[in-house]
């Protein structure tokens, strides 16, 4: 089983690896969100230990943005110990909540309680929003209009932006977790790559690309796929049959 273990506390993350590492698990570390995040998205982890106190990103937002591909288990290990920040986590999509100090022998057994809930080949969403249609699984996007249906060619990285959107449909998605998802963290700058690619999706995608109705930019923070603009962003998700 692979481990992604985040935390700024470099000594807590050389003992957490050595001590799983002994129990044989792959273990993973990062030492703030953003790393997190970007090894996240590469490594695809069975099981995650995050902090919530760490730069860049902080733990509330990895949570979140793991949440929009991942359903593997995600234990956080925090100095707070308040029930708001419990509550907090558990609402981002936290399935276990550990304060520091903690014992390494309830830590372990809490692995091994999460570890039996890891996913098993669950099916992929199809997500529509008005006349297309995206099948995660298949890897493909289909515009239908006048009666025919349509298969929109993406590129392989125009894809990627889309699949983060869709699968965090009506959650607002920062320009840092795309760019350190897609292009990794040395370009959590390079925001002129996501306008670039956001405006050829809304060519592709949008009936008017001008007056965008779903891929929605939020000024200064990131982007939005809205599914029904006038309803429930989940209205129209469905798993696939």
């Amino acid at each position: 089983m692979k481990i992604l273990i985040a935390d700024d506390d470099p000594q807590l993350l050389r003992a957490l690896r050595i001590t799983l590492t002994a129990k044989g698990y792959e273990v993973l570390v990062a030492r703030n969100g953003t790393e997190a995040v970007s090894i996240a998205a590469e490594r695809r982890p069975d099981l995650y230990l995050l902090d919530l106190g760490m730069p860049e990103l902080d733990g509330l937002e990895v949570i979140q943005a793991i949440r929009g591909w991942s359903d593997a288990p995600i234990l956080v290990v925090s100095g707070r110990s308040g029930a708001g920040d419990k509550v907090d986590a558990l609402d981002a999509g936290a399935d276990d909540y550990v304060t520091k100090p903690f014992s390494v022998d309830e830590l372990l057994a809490r692995i091994r309680a999460l570890s039996r809930r890891v996913p098993q080949g669950d099916a992929e969403p199809v997500v529509a929003f008005g006349d297309v249609s995206v099948d995660l699984a298949a890897k493909s996007v289909v515009r239908t209009g006048g009666g025919e249906s349509v298969h929109v060619r993406l590129t392989p990285t125009e894809w990627q932006v889309l699949e983060l959107l869709v699968r965090n449909a009506g959650r607002l998605v920062t320009r840092q977790m795309l760019l350190t998802s897609i292009w990794g963290s040395e370009h959590v700058t390079d925001t002129g790559y996501l306008r670039l690619y956001m405006s050829q999706l809304r060519k592709k995608l949008e009936p008017v690309p001008s007056e965008p109705r779903h891929l929605l930019t939020e000024a200064g923070m990131g982007y939005r796929l809205v599914l029904r603009p006038d309803g429930p962003a989940s209205a129209s998700l469905a798993e696939k049959g």
